[in-house]
């Protein structure tokens, strides 16, 4: 029978330091077999990527949003913003005065004119409702005519130049200089190609942020998270493994999105195809790291899901996503670049619309890689395991 351990804390301490590990003086003067190197299949970091990896495949909602969703929408803008020449515009003619005929009559010969007739209430209200851009109120001489419109309304100053035109031209003005048209097409230049450019940029993000976020703050929700903090698993490996299975699909997202835009509507690829890749490549990082940032601290799902949208909101809005960013006003541009999305949205533009070169967009993915490695050093100093 061994002998009773002593509770003495002196005695504890005097034994640890004779005998610091678990090993008898025959076994310490063993040699030491070499360092047996894993199979790469089975090292920690491979290991932890095909876990998200599967996570991923796992959930068809992720893949549908993540390929499906963008070339649905790519599809619709499309074709509901292709190119079909100019809009028709909606003018009403007063009827009851003694030119009102001859004014119908000159206004019908211009092929951009939709022209209506109306009486006194009738016309008022298509013009406050919308239905007409401009009012054209013949004047008691024949040779005299009023229009009413709203100056606040762009297409209404349009119709007015236009009805104009075709006003005087009918009452038998010439014009003193001939002038002849040449018409092309270019492509670049359509709203299709502005916005594949865009929608490639708020893929790269939605994918990175919300699919890194929610996978984390799901298992953090579920205790997964407490159990593998007893592993020697660090967590710059699990927020890596993060970034690296987000790599394994940025090929398929960039190839699926920018390959059906170029097929079915022909967006031009003018830059270099490496170029383009390598763009994507620090996009996906940079959101990832927004999205680990966001997941660093939330505990549950509408925590995490209100925090990306704080963040995603604004790029939505302001980085030319869907229309340019140099709408807004002057003020706000040194702001509005320094968004990763403008960043990225801008550099991707300039690459696959004008071939940009990479030393052209390298101050773009200066501001890109900023992000990404700021907010991955943020997410590895704040990230918590419960």
């Amino acid at each position: 029978m061994s002998e009773p351990r002593s509770l003495d804390p002196e005695a504890g301490r005097a034994r640890t330091k004779r005998a610091p590990f678990p090993f008898t003086e025959e076994q310490a003067s063993r040699p030491r077999l070499p360092f047996m190197r894993r199979p790469f299949m089975k090292r920690s970091m491979v290991q932890l990527t095909l876990v998200r990896f599967r996570e991923f495949i796992r959930e068809p909602e992720a893949v549908f949003w993540t390929f499906i969703f963008p070339i649905l929408l790519a599809a619709g803008l499309g074709i509901a913003f292709r190119q079909r020449g100019p809009d028709k515009v909606q003018v009403g003619v007063v009827t009851g005065f003694a030119g009102s005929g001859a004014v119908v009559q000159s206004l019908a010969r211009d092929s951009t004119l939709v022209v209506t007739t109306y009486d006194d209430s009738a016309a008022a209200l298509a013009l406050r409702t919308g239905k007409v851009a401009l009012l054209v109120v013949p004047g008691s001489a024949k040779d005299s005519v009023r229009y009413v419109y709203d100056r606040g309304r762009s297409e209404a100053i349009n119709a007015r130049l236009m009805v104009d035109r075709a006003v005087q031209t009918g009452a038998g003005r010439v014009d003193a200089v001939r002038a002849t048209d040449t018409y092309v097409t270019e492509a670049g230049s359509r709203y299709i190609d502005f916005l594949i450019p865009g929608l490639l940029g708020m893929n790269l993000m939605g994918s990175s942020i919300w699919g890194l976020g929610f996978s984390i703050v799901t298992a953090r929700s579920k205790k997964l998270l407490k159990r593998l903090m007893a592993t020697p698993m660090s967590r710059a490996q699990y927020l890596l493994s993060y970034l690296c299975s987000r790599l394994v699909f940025l090929i398929l997202e960039v190839v699926t999105l920018v390959g059906f835009g170029h097929w079915a509507f022909g967006v031009p690829l003018r830059g270099s195809l490496a170029t383009l890749f390598l763009i994507c490549l620090l996009a996906a990082v940079s959101f990832g790291g927004l999205g680990l940032l966001t997941a660093s601290r939330a505990r549950t799902t509408e925590a995490v899901s209100g925090i990306m949208n704080f963040i995603m909101l604004p790029m939505w809005i302001f980085s030319g996503v869907f229309f340019s960013s140099a709408n807004f006003p002057h003020a706000v541009q040194p702001f509005i670049k320094l968004l990763p999305l403008t960043a990225v949205n801008d550099a991707l533009r300039a690459n696959m619309l004008e071939g940009a070169s990479f030393a052209a967009v390298t101050p773009k993915m200066l501001v890109i890689l900023v992000w990404g490695v700021v907010t991955f050093f943020a997410a590895l100093k704040l990230f918590r395991w419960r």
